[in-house]
């Protein structure tokens, strides 16, 4: 039989304190919170009484249960206030110095039989525990923020950590309504060591100006499904703190480049914008505190109207992706060249995107009038020639580079001049096939990321030869088809691709090194961060095939060890274990 752990001590009462002491005390426990100073006392009630109020006044919590929960907590200010609970957790700053001092302090006040946890996030739980005479009671205990809606907690154990002291805090987790995740005492644990080598790599797109923070943090919340930016996202939990932790990792975590922080990251803590708490970071805000974000100097203008709008789209290509692009542009309004020369039958091209209209109409996307308008703006060949008048050409033919160098120099002989030529590729570089041709500069890409899912977000990548208008030209079609356009540089993987994929690579290494379980992986991305899905299940659904090939991609440009694919991952795709469409993946179906 697990211990219940009837009375517990919260030391430290800042934001995260004061969630994990309302954590408890909503669960019937009776919580002793300290502080060293009144003066911080009172500011951790007034975070406590207000995140319950404002629980009360949306409806979350019932008056009478918030007044209970209120009566169920002691404030105190000292240590000594502890000396009879069963269990203590810190929250106090990052700083390895001060939690060692903290323990050792604890460890002589607590009785002997109390457990001593600390919320770390990235620090040594072991180097915390030899602080005490008492290394076999002391584990980590890792809430998210905030504490009282995150319901992931990452149990951190030792390798003195006594058995039946983790099997105690398991349960513990499971009476608070929480997911424990255990796992061994490594830099960063899951949840973070996965979340800041993306969160840093983000900061070295802004530093070598590869696209701007809107554009990326945009990328991210449409492209990628996430619940925030990873800069907007930075800004939130701190500057500051994001550097203590990579930092932490890296020396850490066998100084792997991917958690080294970025240089603008340490500039940006140094002169003092650390995010939403001082008013400015990666934005600027309404005031230091506030989550309203508010125009600076680097707000991008508004973007400019082409001198010479697209009336008439070209669309090259016979597969699936090319009739979601034809139905797209027609339903936005454009006249549409659909130019299919590798079926030679335009009736079974035009039966399909029929089909993709009907289903905008069925699901109340598409008025019936409006698909019939649609399909009237549609003209059908098999012969690249159709396409002299166009003002904007699509390519969406298979992802081989001679195959679109050929096609680019074809539509290059047969186009107007001042034609935008535009490639969908999500992995070719943009400037090879712009260079087929002898109009580079009307040269674009066009990444529709998951075309199949309608994600409202669309890779506007820019080459080296890509002119301003062209690129304005872009973001003015991107505007009229109800789609949020990024702009990039032309680089391996874009923004969404070269963010995502060395992340799930990341988290194959950690299966690979027996660290965690694909189950625990996956339930840290999204109970811990909010991911829509984990990892492994991503992976599974993407194609471990296709996530090879990108990440063979990102690693022979940037040759940096840290985006070499796992060789798990390369073993699985050799045995043929592909994901969802094979049957066998990380996960057997």
């Amino acid at each position: 039989m697990a211990r219940e752990f009837t009375s517990v001590g919260v030391v430290g009462l800042g934001t995260m304190g004061a969630g994990i002491v309302e954590v408890f005390a909503r669960n019937g426990v009776d919580v002793v919170a300290v502080e060293i100073t009144g003066d911080a006392l009172e500011r951790g009630r007034a975070t406590l009484t207000g995140s319950t109020d404002r629980a009360v006044a949306k409806g979350r919590l019932a008056a009478v249960d918030r007044d209970a929960l209120l009566g169920r907590v002691t404030f105190a200010v000292g240590l000594d206030a502890l000396d009879a609970v069963d269990l203590v957790i810190e929250a106090v700053p990052e700083r390895l110095d001060l939690k060692r001092r903290l323990f050792a302090d604890l460890d002589r006040i607590c009785k002997p039989g109390a457990v001593l946890a600390t919320n770390t996030s990235s620090l040594s739980v072991t180097e915390i525990a030899v602080a005490t005479d008492r290394p076999e009671q002391v584990i980590g205990i890792h809430f998210f923020n905030p504490a009282p809606v995150m319901k992931l907690v990452e149990v951190v154990r030792t390798v003195v950590t006594a058995d039946d002291v983790v099997a105690d805090v398991e349960a513990l987790c499971a009476r608070l309504g929480k997911v424990d995740v255990t796992i061994g005492d490594r830099a960063g644990f899951v949840a973070n060591a996965l979340l800041f080598g993306y969160l840093n790599h983000a900061v070295t797109m802004v530093e070598a100006r590869y696209a701007t923070r809107e554009d990326i943090d945009a990328a991210m919340k449409l492209g990628g499904g996430l619940p925030m930016g990873p800069l907007a996202l930075m800004d939130l939990i701190g500057l500051d703190t994001s550097y203590e932790v990579l930092d932490t990792m890296y020396r850490r975590g066998g100084r792997d480049r991917r958690h080294s922080p970025a240089p603008l990251l340490r500039q940006m803590v140094t002169a003092g914008l650390l995010g939403r708490k001082s008013g400015r970071g990666f934005y600027t805000y309404e005031r230091p505190g506030s989550g309203t974000v508010v125009p600076d100097a680097r707000t991008p203008a508004p973007a400019a109207q082409p001198v010479d709008p697209v009336r008439t789209v070209g669309v090259v290509g016979a597969g699936a992706s090319a009739h979601r692009l034809v139905a797209v542009f027609a339903a936005a309004g454009y006249q549409v060249v659909a130019v299919d020369a590798e079926s030679g039958d335009p009736a079974t091209a035009g039966a399909a995107v029929r089909r993709l209209l009907d289903e905008k109409a069925a699901q109340d996307r598409l008025g019936a009038a409006d698909r019939d308008a649609a399909l009237g703006r549609i003209t059908w060949s098999t012969a690249r020639t159709a396409l002299a008048d166009a003002d904007l050409v699509v390519e969406a033919v298979a992802d081989d580079l001679d195959t679109k160098k050929a096609l680019l120099a074809e539509l290059d002989a047969i186009c107007k001049p001042g034609a935008v030529l535009a490639t969908t590729t999500s992995v070719l570089p943009v400037i090879d096939l712009a260079m087929a041709t002898g109009r580079p500069d009307e040269v674009v890409g066009l990444h529709f990321v998951h075309p199949g899912a309608e994600t409202p977000v669309v890779e506007i990548v820019r080459t080296i030869r890509t002119s301003a208008a062209v690129v304005d030209t872009a973001r003015a079609v991107c505007a009229t088809l109800g789609r949020t356009g990024v702009v990039c540089d032309d680089r391996a993987g874009f923004i969404v691709n070269a963010l995502l994929f060395p992340y799930l690579n990341d988290a194959v290494r950690m299966l690979e090194a027996g660290y965690a379980g694909t189950d625990d992986v996956d339930h840290a991305m999204r109970l811990g961060c909010g991911y829509p899905t984990g990892p492994f299940a991503l992976l599974d659904a993407i194609g471990l095939d296709v996530a090879l090939a990108v990440q063979r991609r990102l690693y022979g440009e940037l040759r940096d060890p840290g985006f070499a694919p796992a060789p798990l991952l390369e073993q699985l795709v050799t045995a043929g274990h592909l994901g969802d469409r094979t049957g066998r993946g990380f996960r057997s179906m």
